[in-house]
């Protein structure tokens, strides 16, 4: 297996001040694709993506998730069935994802008290993923997110190993710096690799959940690394992408940085955050 190093992940920069006990790893250490105990599993997630995210597969996907008619579930039963599921693309974490969405929760919650849509998001952020219950690989579900039309740029993880079977890579009329898209077209007006970011968006959007556009942006966006923590595809960018892409940057703080394996008492927590979802998305939701 050959492993390209990326270098240093700029979304270090980034790093919150927490009152955080990070007894098991430095910060530094977060977002490690050059070794560690799951970099196998990492890597051929990401192989498994690079090669079978093309234009026609992600529209394919919008065209079978975005009615939103595969399921019927409150948001919690979505949160905690997240117990079921491992992030194989994470290199930080090999535990539950359900505890990843409070540890985050509660990670906001200490920052930005006043801001309950926040924390909000930060316990929903990747529930997204029960489309890896439904069948979905995990390939199309996790991991980090790219445009698809354009040129695949520098900062996607593993980049230049990865994408050597993808047939957009050597299609002329998707391998340009644009691409099918215009200049500055906004964020919007892109075709993001099919994952659980973009499905969630969708299921929000759906049920005219009430979360604030900030808020959306960040589930929409928050695992768009090579944008908002690696500077590249700025050239698709419109002023709103540029307005939000600070509320994206303080949410990153939060998913990464609150990974610890000291794990959160979910019973406990769960009436709060109950509370916030009945606000914001509550009842049954179309999925």
């Amino acid at each position: 297996m050959r492993v390209v190093n990326i270098g240093p992940d700029p979304s270090l920069a980034y790093r919150p001040i927490l009152d955080l006990e990070q007894k098991d790893k430095d910060k530094t250490e977060y977002r490690n694709f050059e070794s560690g105990s799951l970099i196998d599993r990492v890597y051929n997630t990401y192989k498994l993506m690079h090669t079978n995210q093309t234009l026609d597969f992600v529209k394919q996907k919008h065209s079978e998730w975005s009615g939103c008619g595969h399921a019927q579930m409150e948001v919690m039963e979505a949160v905690i069935s997240l117990d079921q599921l491992v992030d194989e693309s994470d290199p930080d974490v090999d535990f539950p994802n359900s505890y990843h969405a409070f540890q985050t929760a509660e990670g906001i919650r200490r920052e930005h008290p006043h801001k309950d849509w926040f924390q909000l998001v930060g316990l929903i952020h990747d529930i997204g993923k029960i489309m890896a219950l439904s069948g979905e690989p995990q390939w199309a579900v996790v991991g980090d997110t790219f445009p698809v039309g354009c040129r695949f740029q520098n900062g996607i993880v593993f980049r230049g190993s990865t994408f050597v079977d993808n047939p957009d890579d050597k299609n002329p009329a998707y391998n340009s710096e644009c691409g099918i898209y215009k200049p500055n077209c906004g964020l919007d007006n892109v075709l993001m690799s099919w994952g659980h970011d973009e499905y969630l968006y969708r299921v929000m959007k759906f049920n005219k959940c009430t979360i604030p556009e900030e808020g959306l942006y960040m589930i929409r966006f928050h695992s768009f690394y090579p944008w908002h923590s690696h500077g590249d595809y700025m050239h698709l960018c419109d002023d709103k992408d540029m307005r939000m892409i600070p509320w994206v940057r303080e949410f990153n703080k939060f998913d990464l940085y609150t990974k610890t394996t000291e794990l959160p008492d979910i019973e406990k927590l769960k009436p709060y955050y109950q509370s916030l979802i009945d606000k914001y998305c509550p009842g049954v939701l179309k999925w």
